[in-house]
């Protein structure tokens, strides 16, 4: 049975060292308690606890990585069966399938597009996450196009059913930490003993979700930890029936044999690339861990980013940026000041725009907790009693002459109430849409 909190947290050291992570091991306790944390990131609990606790305290659906450093990927370590619950933690990493069974220019041009396909968005980088190596029968070139693709800086799954071209890529790439796929029921010993040698993940493969979850525990009993699962099936609805059988079981019994995360092939599930995108994005939603689509094209890929952006952004607590003074254009003592919501996509929206009228620019950004402008108005979060003493305290009157404060549009109702609290200083409405922000300060500054 699962332990609370609280019950974990007595049988903590009590040091309150911040090494796992966290300041306080109370704080650690109620992360274990959630499945958010790993008993093994303490370094100072006892032998005893570790073995009253490593069960109770497992997350339900382990965390797996695959690569190392700038381009490790970790899948799984979910807690919730919807977003809304809590969140959920790791997103689903996208991949592209190269087979040696490829023209040289096929495989350079699918590198070439897994390194370019970068997208700028709320101050993050979205890319596509791994490469998806097949072999179709030539060992030496699956282990050099294993070798090329690490070097891209991806990380990889190395898919074959022939041992030596498996032994041939890890002895390139195994230091890595690829994902080896798939074990079977033919091959589980051999494919299980490679695994444990280079010491990396294994995925396994069945027909059905009973056969796989026994292939799992037999795995586990072997000392495998980091296991990826692939139902087997190819059929949309019978393969989103799988994962979520998977999920349900891993959540709501904590059956250990299921709780990793899955993989997902849409490349073997439709004829057309459009077809497997719609197949991807179901499976962002639908518990895929992994997703491995035949090539990566960016009209495609940028929407599943963004869905993936979306689903695994945390509904609780909306991405922010920190409150302070920005500036932008080069700004010097005699330009305007404007001020924004410190809600992510709001701040990312303004200083983009502010950036391109090219009109040297100070821009204050108040902390509303996450909301956007006319939401933190209503709020009691973007008002006069906050912002003027924000205005003050920020510096902002040492790094300019203007004494002009440029409020958004849709706020203009705390002009009033605005230049009462900002003695000395003037109030200016802007433009309610972001996108006449340019204009104006043209208009108006230039």
């Amino acid at each position: 049975m699962a332990l609370s909190g609280i019950q974990i947290f007595k049988m903590m050291p009590k040091k309150n060292c911040g090494e796992c992570g966290v300041p306080t091991c109370l704080a650690f306790a109620m992360n274990l308690a959630a499945g958010k944390a790993e008993l093994a990131q303490c370094p100072y609990v006892s032998d005893e606890a570790k073995e009253k606790l490593a069960s109770a305290s497992a997350p339900p659906i382990r965390t797996v990585q695959i690569g190392v450093g700038d381009s490790a990927v970790k899948t799984g370590g979910e807690t919730v069966l919807f977003r809304h619950e809590k969140t959920f933690n790791n997103p689903t990493a996208l991949g592209c399938l190269i087979a040696t069974s490829e023209s040289d220019a096929s495989v350079d041009g699918k590198l070439k597009a897994f390194k370019e396909l970068r997208y700028e968005r709320v101050g993050l980088t979205l890319k596509p996450d791994l490469i998806a190596v097949k072999d179709a029968g030539d060992p030496t070139k699956f282990a050099a196009i294993a070798k090329k693709a690490s070097d891209a800086g991806a990380a990889l799954v190395l898919i074959s059913d022939n041992l030596d071209a498996l032994k041939a890529a890890l002895a390139e790439v195994g230091k890595n930490k690829p994902l080896v796929y798939a074990a079977t029921a033919a091959n589980v010993d051999a494919i299980s003993a490679l695994c444990k040698e280079y010491d990396v993940p294994v995925a396994i493969k069945a027909s059905k979700v009973g056969d796989l979850a026994t292939m799992s525990a037999s795995l586990m009993e072997k000392g495998h930890k980091d296991i990826v699962l692939d139902s087997g099936s190819r059929d949309l609805a019978e393969l989103v029936r799988d994962n979520i059988m998977i999920r349900r079981l891993a959540l709501e019994k904590l059956y250990r044999p299921l709780g990793f995360p899955t993989i997902v092939f849409p490349c073997e599930m439709a004829d057309n690339p459009v077809d497997e995108a719609i197949i991807a994005g179901t499976f962002i939603s639908k518990y895929g861990g992994i997703a491995i689509l035949s090539d990566l094209k960016g009209e495609l890929l940028f929407p599943l980013l963004l869905q993936r952006l979306n689903i695994f952004t945390d509904p609780q607590r909306p991405m922010t940026t920190e409150q302070g003074i920005y500036p932008i254009n080069n700004p010097g003592e005699d330009s305007p000041v404007l001020i924004t919501s410190n809600f992510s996509l709001t701040y990312f929206i303004v200083s983009g725009e502010v950036e391109a009228s090219r009109v040297p620019s100070w821009l204050l950004v108040l902390n509303t907790d996450g909301l956007s402008v006319l939401t933190a108005w209503a709020a009691g979060k973007f008002v006069a009693d906050l912002i003027g003493p924000f205005v003050k305290k920020s510096g902002i009157e040492e790094k300019t002459k203007t004494r002009k404060l440029i409020i958004p549009g849709a706020a203009a109702i705390i002009s009033g109430d605005l230049e009462e609290e900002l003695q000395g200083w003037g109030v200016a409405i802007g433009p309610r849409e972001g996108a006449h922000i340019p204009a104006y300060l043209r208009q108006n500054y230039a």
